[in-house]
């Protein structure tokens, strides 16, 4: 069946969501996500949003903020453009019914994390994203002109090329998991706001949605793809059994927490003068050194000293969580270990949103925008994916212009010929977590040249074997979702080996100092037979 639409929007977090109502100005869209319709990184961002709202704070700072934490490789005009443009952002997230937390004053109640030099990020208590999130949905659900398909994972773009410089965008094959079947998705403006990658890890504060599955379909179609030797691990990720995805926010530290070994002992002051406020790849790689000193396999984060009821009120979230698995954060430390977190790189995309693919958009984590360079800064996503998102919508409205007299391109059905059920999963069925242990214990926190090169040639026969298996058996999300993840893999392995120095997430013991002269530049891979 093929489904035509103006705008298909892929993915539903607030990237997805923001451009999917300013586009429905000027015509008919469909978005399409994997899960229920709130799933997303987004609605597990706990911490906030960071902008300039405070006469205590300047633009300025707010920059310089960004570049110190990006470690030489963010682009100076998408910053201050971002930056610059945050209040807007708030103003447009408040008349949707967004209702930050304020004090009683009636001022947003400002937070600080780590590597901000001031408190700049607005929250709503300990569950921003969620709020966010749910404020989105109902305006787009009020919208007449918007379809949103449910449980529907895109499977790969559709595409129509002359030459690899020369590749335009049509739609997606669309996998309905209730139904098991593929739909053809056709569409004259296409935007992949799809999110992270972080489930090619052991470790992840991420759903388990987030498996690369934007960057890894526009690679197979063309796309360039930046940076990915950079990701982000959260420092703090809550270590216990029935724990898994939850993520201590950086807030926490920001209201005063401190980092313990198991007798008691603080560490961070060994490490940066910031101590616990210092930018996230510095705590992830002090924890890291640390539990390799001890063999212990967490740390403590420690807020027992803060008022109860402040703990209750600010991080009700955190709280209720850990009170459930037995831990009472007002009386009791918090076990925390690193966890493969946010995605630095991701589709390469101009200012306007736009990447090397005609009529293919991306915003959010699912891009590389410039504006994070070799480390985010915390809180700085949600800002950078609504930014993106408006960058994105105005320059679609201007190509929608263009396309719209035109007729939709005849495209030919997935082809189910050849494929039957080979009852040959148990070949495969480990190869995730063979992924997963692989990337965690080779291409974590810190590395080096050796363990890269095993990764990746081990990767490399892992990818082939899912690949004769994706083309021989009728597709299933599980077989979509380890196609995707197996192919993150290795765009960050590939990039991990090619950079040689360390900067920013990227650190490697055999390449452990800053190259500015040969390595202040991005990352770009491009698949050859596209």
């Amino acid at each position: 069946m093929a489904i035509k639409t103006d705008f298909l929007v892929i993915g539903s977090g607030i990237g997805g969501l923001s451009y999917a109502l300013k586009v429905s100005e000027v015509g008919e869209v469909v978005v399409v996500t994997k899960k229920e319709d709130s799933e997303s990184n987004t609605n597990y961002a706990q911490g906030g949003i960071a902008s300039v709202v405070s006469s205590d704070d300047t633009f300025e700072a707010h920059i310089q903020d960004t570049l110190g934490a990006g470690d030489g490789l963010c682009k100076p005009e998408v910053v201050e453009k971002v930056i610059k443009s945050g209040p807007k952002y708030i103003k447009e997230l408040l008349s949707v019914g967004v209702n930050f937390t304020r004090d009683r004053r009636g001022e947003f109640d400002l937070g600080r994390e780590g590597g901000h030099t001031r408190k700049r990020v607005l929250h709503v208590q300990d569950f921003t994203g969620r709020e966010i999130e749910n404020a989105l949905l109902r305006a787009v659900k009020s919208k007449g002109n918007i379809r949103l398909y449910e449980n529907h994972i895109a499977v790969d773009l559709i595409t129509e090329k002359s030459s690899k410089k020369d590749i335009k965008c049509l739609g997606a094959f669309i996998l309905d998991i209730d139904e098991n079947k593929i739909d053809t998705f056709l569409s004259r403006i296409i935007l992949l706001a799809t999110g992270g990658a972080g489930r090619a890890y052991r470790h992840t504060t991420n759903p388990r949605i987030a498996t690369g599955d934007g960057v890894a379909m526009a690679y197979r179609a063309g796309a360039k793809i930046s940076n990915m030797e950079f990701i982000q691990f959260h420092p703090t990720s809550l270590y216990h059994p029935q724990g898994e995805s939850f993520l201590i926010s950086e807030a926490v530290r920001g209201e005063g927490g401190k980092l313990k070994l198991r007798n008691g002992k603080a560490f961070m002051h060994n490490y940066h003068p910031l101590k616990e406020l210092a930018a996230r790849d510095v705590v992830a790689r002090a924890i890291d050194s640390e539990l390799k000193k001890s063999g212990d396999a967490c740390v403590f984060l420690d807020i027992t000293h803060l008022n109860s009821d402040f703990i209750r009120t600010r991080f009700p979230n955190i709280y209720n969580k850990c009170l459930t698995l037995g831990i009472d954060i007002t009386r009791e430390w918090i076990p925390v270990v690193p966890a493969a977190h946010y995605m630095c790189g991701g589709i390469l995309t101009h200012l306007n949103g736009t990447t090397n693919i005609k009529n293919l958009f991306a915003c959010g984590e699912v891009s590389m925008t410039g504006m994070h360079g070799a480390n985010r800064l915390a809180s700085n996503s949600l800002l950078e994916a609504i930014a993106f998102a408006d960058f994105a919508a105005k320059s679609s409205k201007s190509e929608f212009k263009k396309e719209k007299g035109k007729r939709y391109s005849g495209v030919k059905n997935w082809e189910t010929k050849g494929r039957f059920h080979k009852k040959e999963w148990v070949i495969i069925s480990h190869d995730k977590k063979e992924i997963q242990n692989l990337m965690w214990d080779y291409v974590g926190i810190v590395r080096s040249d050796r363990r890269l090169k095993r990764a990746a040639s081990r990767v490399k026969i892992i990818l082939k074997e899912i690949e004769e298996f994706f083309g021989l058996n009728p597709v299933k999300e599980e077989v979509v979702e380890l196609r995707n993840i197996a192919t993150i893999a290795e765009l960050i392995i590939l990039s991990a080996i090619s950079r040689k120095e360390s900067r920013g997430l990227h650190y490697n013991v055999d390449h452990p100092e800053r190259d500015d002269k040969g390595w202040k530049r991005d990352t770009i891979v491009q698949k050859e037979d596209c």
